[in-house]
């Protein structure tokens, strides 16, 4: 296992590193992300574009870099010529930031001049507290519904939830908010139609919540439903099972002892995953319902081509995704030492 877990884990580096580093360099190919503000937030801009190594300074017109960026006069009466460096120069200088001071460079249009990868950070406890809660709404419910529907196995409660299941689990997220909205908060005026604001009282911002949790608990526990019957169904009718009930034990007995017991080892690790996975959240959720979190300030990102803060949020959402897919792979072990011993002769 710890062979296992370190291979894993550099290959989860190399992974990311790929995509980050194809990332950056397919971005800078796109036209230079220009700031907004007057000619001093401007100056400011550039003159750490020029601390970072992505853009160089010169006093005069220089050939050699392109078309100059920006040039402006200072305080002391210098003045400044910015053009970009060329693509390999920035992506070089770029890691070395990274891996050497931690720097992601600054935003250009939604957070001018501020540290990308703080503002990101600044951004997920939002996005956190409402996929967290989800999550926990969404397991219990769905694994109790995912038993419910195995034990009536080809009866009329099994048909019942498993065509709502299919109908819910084909509805994306973005979808089911729109008609809760459109239903409880403009039909109805029940609900708030956006996220709360700071100045909202208590009880306004619970409300908040309402909505956005359930559109992402819907598919979440159609997902858990569907898998929690599929597994238990198949330990159900499994060899070992008729013989326990041929020893003597009851239905129940089987169920709680055997059943349930080895038809949570493959939902565990999914389980277990989603708890990372919710760091991720929901881009089009958070545009809709006017969550200031990580998804929503992606699509506001690739919007107004602020491309350091979509950047940073592409490697969050990479690091996030590769992250889960290690914890549940290396969870399978810790759950039935049967699969952490299958490679002992």
């Amino acid at each position: 296992m710890y062979k296992y877990t370190l291979k894993r884990l550099i290959l989860a580096f190399i992974t990311a590193f790929i995509i980050i580093s194809l990332t950056f360099l397919l971005m800078k190919l796109l036209p230079f992300s220009k700031p907004i503000g007057n000619d001093q937030t401007k100056l400011a801009y550039y003159l750490t574009q020029v601390n970072q190594g992505l853009v160089v300074d010169f006093n005069v017109p220089t050939a050699g870099y392109g078309e100059s960026l920006f040039n402006t006069t200072d305080t002391a009466h210098i003045m400044h010529y910015f053009y970009k460096r060329p693509i390999m120069e920035q992506y070089f200088a770029w890691i070395h930031n990274i891996f050497t001071r931690w720097d992601w460079g600054v935003s250009t249009y939604i957070a001018p001049n501020q540290d990308a990868m703080a503002y990101i950070l600044s951004r997920l406890p939002s996005t956190i507290k409402v996929n967290i809660i989800s999550v926990f709404i969404s397991v219990p419910i769905g694994i109790m519904l995912g038993i419910w529907a195995a034990l009536k196995k080809n009866t009329m409660t099994d048909h019942i939830i498993s065509t709502v299941v299919m109908i819910f689990i084909s509805l994306p997220s973005f979808i089911i908010i729109t008609f809760l909205m459109l239903i409880f908060c403009y039909q109805n005026q029940i609900l708030p139609s956006q996220w709360y604001s700071v100045q909202d009282p208590i009880s306004t911002k619970i409300l908040s919540y309402i909505i956005p949790v359930a559109s992402l608990s819907f598919g979440s526990i159609c997902g858990y439903t569907r898998f929690t019957r599929a597994e238990l169904t198949e330990v159900m009718s499994s060899d070992y099972l008729l013989l326990a009930r041929t020893k003597g034990l009851t239905k129940s007995q089987t169920v709680i002892r055997h059943a349930l017991r080895n038809a949570m080892v493959p939902i565990f690790p999914s389980i277990l995953a989603e708890f990372v996975n919710v760091m991720s959240g929901s881009m089009i959720l958070e545009k809709l319902y006017g969550i200031p979190g990580v998804g929503s300030l992606f699509i506001t990102a690739i919007g107004r081509s602020d491309y350091n803060l979509l950047l940073v949020d592409m490697a969050f959402y990479t690091i996030i995704g590769l992250t889960a897919g290690i914890i549940l792979d290396l969870s399978y072990g810790f759950i039935d030492p049967r699969i952490r011993m299958g490679g002992k002769k």
